[in-house]
C-alpha cells in the first residue's frame, strides 16, 4: 500500500513539474515585500518571494519570463508570456528584478588579456568603469551569440559582453584572438 502511494505521489509530483501555467493580470497578483524582493499571490497560493528568469534572455528579453519558487532548486510557479500584458507597476517590479540577475556590463576597451596556467586574466574598460576579472580557460566561459558578438562569464559566474567585437581596435582584437 504504501509503495502504491509513493508511486501516485511521484506521478503527481511529475504532473506538477510538467504542468505550463500563464501568469496573466487576472489570475495573478505581484507585490514588493518590505526588503525590497517581490511576492506573488496567484490562484490563491502564496510565495513570499520569487524569482524572475528570463527563458530566452537574448533573443526575446521581454517574453517568456519564468517565476520560481526562491529556494536554491527553485521550482518555477508560472511563465509570464508578454510583459506588455502586464501593468507599467508590474514591469517595473520585474525588470528590478531582471536587471539584477542579468546584470551585464559591456567591455569598452581592451587593456589586457593574460593567459597563464589555465586561466585568463582580463584587464578591461566597461560602461560601469574599468574591471579585473578572472575566466578558466577549460570550460564555456566564452560564447559567440553570433560572429561579431560574445558574452565572457568569468569564474564567479559574473557576465561581461562585448557586443560587437569588430567596433574594438585591431590591437585589441588581437588581445582576444584565443577567444574569437
Amino acid at each position: 500500500m504504501d509503495e502504491e502511494f509513493n508511486i501516485l505521489e511521484m506521478q503527481k509530483e511529475t504532473e506538477d513539474m510538467l504542468r505550463l501555467r500563464y501568469l496573466t493580470p487576472e489570475n495573478s497578483r505581484f507585490s514588493r515585500t518590505e526588503g525590497g524582493f517581490v511576492a506573488l499571490t496567484v490562484d490563491g497560493e502564496e510565495y513570499s518571494r520569487v524569482q524572475v528568469v528570463r527563458m530566452f534572455p537574448f533573443s526575446k528579453p521581454d517574453r517568456y519570463i519564468s517565476i520560481r519558487t526562491a529556494e536554491e532548486t527553485s521550482k518555477e510557479i508560472g511563465v509570464i508570456e508578454n510583459m506588455a500584458d502586464l501593468s507599467e507597476e508590474v514591469r517595473e517590479m520585474l525588470d528590478e528584478q531582471l536587471a539584477l540577475r542579468y546584470f551585464t556590463p559591456i567591455i569598452t576597451k581592451v587593456y589586457q588579456v593574460k593567459d597563464e596556467y589555465g586561466y585568463a586574466y582580463f584587464d578591461v574598460e566597461t560602461d560601469r568603469g574599468r574591471c579585473r576579472f578572472v575566466i578558466h580557460m577549460g570550460g564555456n566561459a566564452v560564447v559567440h551569440l553570433s560572429d561579431t558578438r560574445i558574452i565572457i562569464s568569468d569564474i564567479d559566474e559574473n557576465r561581461f559582453e562585448i557586443p560587437d567585437v569588430t567596433k574594438l581596435s585591431v590591437k585589441e582584437q588581437k588581445k582576444l584572438d584565443l577567444f574569437l
